[in-house]
């Protein structure tokens, strides 16, 4: 496995560190956040257009540019640096992967181009509450005659009020566990489907709540084999999780950006603050949270990378649940510490309107719960740990 990015990667990484300092300003993100959808269309068209990023990770046969997963991770860690207001998570990190790995090859060419080309949005709903495992899918499907019935609540999905397909996830009535799940893909302006946006703390990234009222699909709509859709739904949540662990680097390496910028303009005692040595202290200790969320990202990539490639390296590809538990609990927690450092180095300004750090800070507490907070992955890892034990 290569640690070393190649000169392509490193110029996808700059491209996108330079653009999006350039279109995600702190005023954009704020009128981004605030208007009707959520997000800067015309900029989202800009990303679909301009820099074929929704297609990236999709194959060529499909319409898409062929790369990787690791090309991927570059470009969310610079959109969580921005705090991108957009609709390219739920729809490249979670419906995306789902297709690939999952959605059978006329399914495949029907969707994905669509998704490459930046004229349709996706996303993944599959819990109603807060949890997050096979116990938290508790909407129901039937099978009524070649097709399936679908009722049921979804909560906190990812630009649901606004993605324009939906992957769903529903479990036949009185199975429990992992057992009896199947998953769908679903157009979101189907009969029956009621979508209601929730307002939560952190702006910048919108949920939704949504209502499916026995809603009627055809047998095409089956993603796999029904009533196998856990061991189906898993992976894809795992490479989600890995998506997500990049973006919270980003979100932390700007955090301690944004704490150094400020500590070398504020004066005290005559002297910038960024030259007391408990300052010093803090922000090493920052730096230090950083580096190791960005390692764990980019190791829990590699090994994504593996299990996306049709060719890819088996062996790699089975530490997929331990990676992506270890960067998403890793990068929770890094995130977390980096955003709260950054309020308490700004002083009373730090909670302002006026100042960024509010909107890292809400960013990170909202990305630590999603997918599972970071000691629920830790109990996972600790488990596939002993699970490997002789």
């Amino acid at each position: 496995m290569e640690f070393a990015f190649s000169d392509e990667q490193e110029m996808i990484r700059s491209s996108a560190e330079g653009f999006l300092a350039d279109v995600c300003t702190s005023n954009a993100t704020r009128a981004a956040m605030s208007s009707a959808r959520g997000y800067d269309e015309n900029l989202w068209q800009r990303l679909c257009n301009e820099m074929c990023w929704p297609a990236l990770h999709i194959p060529e046969t499909y319409g898409g540019l062929g790369l990787g997963f690791v090309e991927l991770t570059l470009l969310l860690e610079q959109m969580g640096r921005r705090l991108l207001c957009s609709p390219f998570f739920a729809t490249a990190c979670l419906a995306t992967p789902a297709l690939l790995l999952h959605a059978n090859p006329t399914q495949k060419s029907h969707w994905l181009p669509r998704i490459a080309e930046g004229s349709l949005t996706a996303t993944l709903a599959y819990t109603r509450g807060s949890g997050w495992g096979a116990d938290d899918i508790q909407a129901t499907v039937s099978k009524e005659g070649d097709g399936f019935v679908l009722d049921g609540l979804y909560g906190q999905v990812i630009d649901g009020d606004t993605a324009d397909l939906l992957i769903i996830a529903a479990r036949t009535p009185a199975s429990h566990g992992e057992e009896g799940i199947s998953l769908f893909v679903v157009e979101a302006a189907n009969p029956g489907i009621e979508r209601q946006w929730l307002p939560t703390m952190d702006q910048t990234r919108r949920l939704a709540r949504l209502h499916f009222n026995r809603v009627y699909l055809g047998p095409d709509a089956l993603l796999g084999q029904a009533g196998e859709g856990w061991q189906a739904l898993e992976p894809v949540l795992q490479l989600a999780c890995i998506g997500l662990a990049a973006e919270q680097t980003g979100g932390a390496q700007q955090s301690l950006d944004l704490s150094v910028a400020y500590m070398q303009e504020r004066q005290q005692f005559g002297r910038p603050i960024a030259s007391f040595q408990a300052i010093k202290h803090r922000a090493a200790d920052m730096m230090l949270q950083v580096e190791c969320a960005r390692s764990a990202s980019y190791y829990a990539a590699c090994v994504a990378q593996e299990v996306l490639d049709p060719e890819g390296d088996a062996q790699v590809a089975r530490e997929l649940p331990l990676a992506a538990a270890l960067a998403k609990a890793q990068c929770s927690q890094a995130y977390f510490h980096c955003a709260q450092e950054s309020i308490q180095l700004h002083g009373g300004v730090g909670f302002t309107w006026e100042y960024d750090p509010h909107l890292y800070f809400k960013r990170a507490r909202a990305s630590e719960s999603y997918l599972g907070a970071p000691a629920w992955h830790l109990e996972r890892i600790a488990s596939l740990i002993i699970g490997e034990q002789p």
